[in-house]
């Protein structure tokens, strides 16, 4: 058996590999990011300073505020369906029906392709659907557009979701339901006053999980609609991901240090959001 100081050595031995990437990968670019916000560059090495004349411009792009409210849009409709879905997905399948297992790997399988794949194989989808009933294009109408997108979201993390609720689903108490059993609750009482609270746990780490993923889509963005169609000089399925990486690489010298503002922006609409919703959800946690 070791020491405790010997212990203690090892830890951060094994720790500093893990460490040094994490401030490599993340923490120095994420700082480098926020420096860079304030000024405008070409190239990082000949950057010049311009204060907040990069937030200004950012929110002054037409552009991204249209990303914007059409990303909040579809992170409240995704979050709300895919929870919906996965929940009801997950209780059906804790009744001891018959394959459920193969049911599982089934509704978890989506999760396993990558994003750029899905979004090119439900293009082929949509399109071919659309035209047998001699409707436009997913990239020629807007609407179409954004319930492609709440589709392939919903397809693609309804099934990782569906075994969180069922391990929430596993670990609420027998003795639980035999008590509301036995107090003469009917099925709909006990799921919203038994497992319903007891649930709650599951519910945070959901929500939070499918509000920050919907926030942050991109590939299943770029590869379904691609920002398209084109109204008035701005793209109407653009989600802000996306149009935060056409702005920094394709509209112009100038225009990277806004992107990178909006990058910053970014992080502080998602970081704020979520962190309000795990508050108000992690209360009910403590009320349950």
């Amino acid at each position: 058996m070791f020491k405790k100081p010997k212990r203690k050595l090892y830890a951060l031995i094994f720790l500093l590999p893990t460490l040094a990437a994490f401030i490599v990968g993340f923490v120095y670019p994420f700082i480098r990011g926020i420096y860079l916000s304030f000024f405008k560059f070409q190239i990082v090495n000949k950057a010049t300073f311009v204060g907040i004349n990069n937030y200004i411009k950012a929110f002054k792009d037409e552009s991204f505020l249209r990303s914007f409210w059409f990303t909040l849009a579809f992170v409240v409709v995704s979050v709300i369906l895919i929870n919906v879905m996965a929940f009801f997905i997950a209780y059906a399948l804790t009744l001891n029906i018959r394959g459920s297992n193969v049911y599982r790997t089934v509704f978890f399988m989506p999760n396993l392709i990558g994003g750029i794949i899905l979004g090119y194989i439900w293009h082929q989808i949509f399109d071919g659907l659309l035209r047998s009933m001699d409707m436009p294009s997913l990239v020629t109408n807007s609407d179409l557009g954004f319930w492609g997108l709440i589709i392939l979201m919903c397809w693609q993390q309804a099934g990782y979701m569906m075994i969180i609720y069922i391990a929430g689903f596993q670990g609420v108490p027998h003795d639980l339901y035999e008590a509301a059993k036995i107090d003469g609750a009917k099925k709909t009482q006990i799921l919203t006053k038994v497992t319903l609270p007891m649930m709650m746990p599951s519910i945070t780490i959901c929500t939070f999980l499918t509000l920050t993923n919907s926030f942050k889509l991109f590939d299943q963005n770029l590869a379904l609609t691609g920002g398209a169609p084109l109204t008035d000089g701005i793209w109407t399925t653009r989600m802000m991901a996306l149009n935060i990486y056409k702005t920094f690489y394709g509209e112009g010298i100038s225009a990277k240090g806004v992107g990178q503002a909006e990058g910053v922006i970014f992080f502080l609409i998602v970081v704020v959001i979520s962190l309000a919703q795990l508050y108000f959800t992690r209360r009910r946690e403590v009320q349950a």
